[in-house]
């Protein structure tokens, strides 16, 4: 996997702009913020960390892990939340996903299928 930058932008922090791989792929539906029972967990930083976990799960049982992970997308629904909270989203993106930082979009949505969700997030990884 190759991370691309234009030489003139800056570098950008937490994501990457673009990203060169090959491989076999892995796609992850959108996963949200409950566990194994469809309980979710409460507050914006506790789903995204179940999120992150689920996330980590589903490549696992295809045979990759965080360090695969190509591009993000995540749909939030209170983009307060999430710019209020960005220090400990940071830090549990690092816990469960590692120093690994793809090509990432943060799209404010009204509403998720799951009426408790409070963001969602799909994954694309390459072997």
């Amino acid at each position: 996997m190759k991370h691309i930058n234009p030489q003139t932008w800056p570098r950008p922090s937490g994501y990457s702009n673009g990203i060169e791989a090959e491989g076999k792929m892995i796609f992850v539906a959108g996963m949200v913020g409950w566990d194994t029972k469809g309980v979710f967990s409460q507050g914006f930083t506790a789903q995204l960390e179940r999120v992150l976990e689920n996330t980590v799960a589903v490549l696992q049982a295809g045979g990759a892990g965080p360090e695969h992970i190509v591009r993000m997308t995540w749909f939030v629904k209170d983009l307060d939340a999430y710019r209020q909270n960005l220090p400990a989203v940071g830090e549990i993106y690092r816990r469960v996903i590692g120093k690994n930082f793809p090509v990432m979009a943060v799209v404010g949505v009204n509403d998720l299928v799951e009426r408790d969700a409070l963001l969602e997030i799909e994954t694309t990884a390459v072997l």
